[in-house]
């Protein structure tokens, strides 16, 4: 019979050995050009949340890839869906062999698993247990996964932090749900939220701006 010191250890090996699997995938990442498909068969096993935190990890960082939003963008979106209707990943032909250069993907993957790394020490097995298991709470969570990601693909990518708080939000709901961990999954309904808020300022100051500048023009 396992103590909880042992039940302890084991979880931290699995908390541990999560950033370790995304060091060593990055790593083993090809040279050249790689399509989403490739990196779906890298995840073959490993399930859906963890193959969206590896496409939201780079949106942690201001890098900029070329089709990375788009892609990425539409591939965790369809995650969510997946998951909500518990049905299996499909992606579209076309974005499934779009390719992207590994050389660059590598280099932004490296700078945000950082960022991951620490946020998944402030990850904690099963705290707030009923915030993770109650049915219809559990129903809330995938469907601000879903909202993460269509805020992820919002065009706003050319301003600073509108990739990353959804970005966030995304990664700390994967964790969240991977550790069973409440305050994560907290964290991430903040952080979406938070981008929220952020978009919300930046239609009206935008808006402001247009109709000011309408209003000052010499009819």
């Amino acid at each position: 019979m396992q103590t909880p010191n042992h039940i302890a250890h084991h979880e931290e090996l699995i908390k541990e050995s999560l950033g370790e699997k995304f060091e060593t995938i990055i790593k083993d990442l090809p040279s050249g050009e790689i399509s989403l498909i490739e990196i779906l068969e890298i995840f073959e096993e490993d399930g859906l949340l963890l193959l969206s935190i590896f496409f939201a990890l780079i949106f942690l960082v201001p890098i900029s890839i070329p089709g990375v939003s788009t892609a990425f963008g539409t591939a965790i979106l369809l995650i969510g869906v997946a998951r909500l209707f518990n049905r299996h990943l499909w992606l579209p032909k076309r974005i499934a062999e779009r390719t992207i250069a590994a050389e660059k993907l590598v280099d932004g993957l490296n700078k945000a698993l950082v960022w991951f790394q620490r946020m998944e020490k402030i990850s904690r097995p099963h705290r707030l247990p009923w915030f993770t298991t109650h049915t219809n709470i559990h129903l809330i969570h995938k469907l601000a996964f879903i909202l993460a990601a269509i805020l992820l693909m919002v065009p706003f990518g050319f301003i600073p932090f509108s990739n990353t708080l959804p970005a966030l939000a995304l990664v700390f709901l994967a964790i969240g749900e991977v550790e069973k961990d409440g305050v994560s999954i907290l964290l991430g309904h903040l952080a979406n939220l938070a981008t929220i808020l952020y978009f919300g300022f930046l239609i009206a100051g935008g808006g402001f701006t247009i109709f000011e500048g309408l209003r000052n023009l010499p009819f």
